[in-house]
């Protein structure tokens, strides 16, 4: 057989099996003297088992191994671990698709997705909160509440599951208190009423204690245990980048509000 001949019985390319040539797969038969490679039942019978091979999933690495192997018994092992590895891949997919779901879901009901979408439903239910209170609100939403949103997006993402307590004690707050909600609208305005003020400026502190009086209990404590887990150091960096983002003013409040807290809580570092 010619290799157009050999590809075509095994349903493949002529091109996988030059490639299969040049990696070691599969042997190369020598040249006739007319120039041609003349390819026997074998080398089908081979080329064809590497088909069914990487149909399984196999990597060509994997393949090598396994024809190598004349007692079958690395195939054993391999496709062992390729069940596995699948297995892992179901559950993942299940994963997303599960939250996929409840996105679809909060965009019927709500006929829309933040613009942080996809979020955990936990973030999504307080953004939910959120865009009910700024839409009783008789002006614009303030600036200051679109940026918290987009931080904690942020922390959200990069925070494992048990770190996100104070996340998920701040939405159950805002979502069952219309109280804590009003405050957390009085602390956006006083923020944004400083986007232009010098950071010695005195309402600094009022505005400070505010943020901290509009943080429910059980944040505060979920809040400093974090810090406490987290120390320092990348921490320290990811804090100043976060600063930076802001004025001076705003800068100087949040940075006097999470030492208030620390107070609050009890935790001296």
């Amino acid at each position: 057989m010619r290799i157009g001949e050999l590809a075509g019985v095994v349903g493949i390319t002529t091109r996988a099996v030059r490639h299969y040539h040049r990696i070691g797969l599969l042997p190369e038969p020598p040249r006739q003297p007319n120039g041609y490679r003349e390819y026997t039942l074998r080398d089908a019978v081979e080329l064809a088992r590497v088909r069914r091979l990487t149909e399984l999933g196999l990597s060509l690495d994997e393949v090598k191994d396994v024809l190598a192997d004349d007692l079958g018994k690395d195939l054993v092992e391999i496709l062992t671990e390729l069940d596995a590895d699948l297995a892992r891949q179901e559950e993942d997919i299940r994963r997303r698709r599960v939250r996929l779901g409840r996105l679809l879901e909060q965009a019927e009901r709500t006929g829309r997705l933040p613009a942080e979408a996809p979020i955990s439903p936990e973030l999504a239910t307080l953004f939910d909160t959120m865009a009910r209170a700024s839409a009783q609100l008789p002006g614009p939403e303030p600036a200051m509440a679109a940026k918290e949103r987009e931080l904690l997006a942020l922390l959200e993402t990069g925070s494992p599951d048990g770190d996100r307590d104070w996340l998920y004690a701040m939405g159950q707050s805002l979502s069952t208190d219309a109280e804590a909600v009003r405050r957390t609208y009085s602390v956006y305005a006083r923020m944004d009423a400083l986007a232009e003020a010098a950071a010695d400026d005195p309402r600094v502190e009022s505005t400070a204690r505010a943020i901290v009086e509009s943080i429910p209990h059980e944040a505060v404590q979920a809040i400093t245990a974090a810090e406490d887990k987290g120390g320092s150091g990348e921490k320290d960096g990811f804090a100043d980048a976060l600063f930076a983002e802001f004025p001076a003013a705003q800068a100087a409040a949040a940075r006097r509000a999470i030492e208030l807290l620390r107070e609050r809580a009890g935790c001296r570092r």
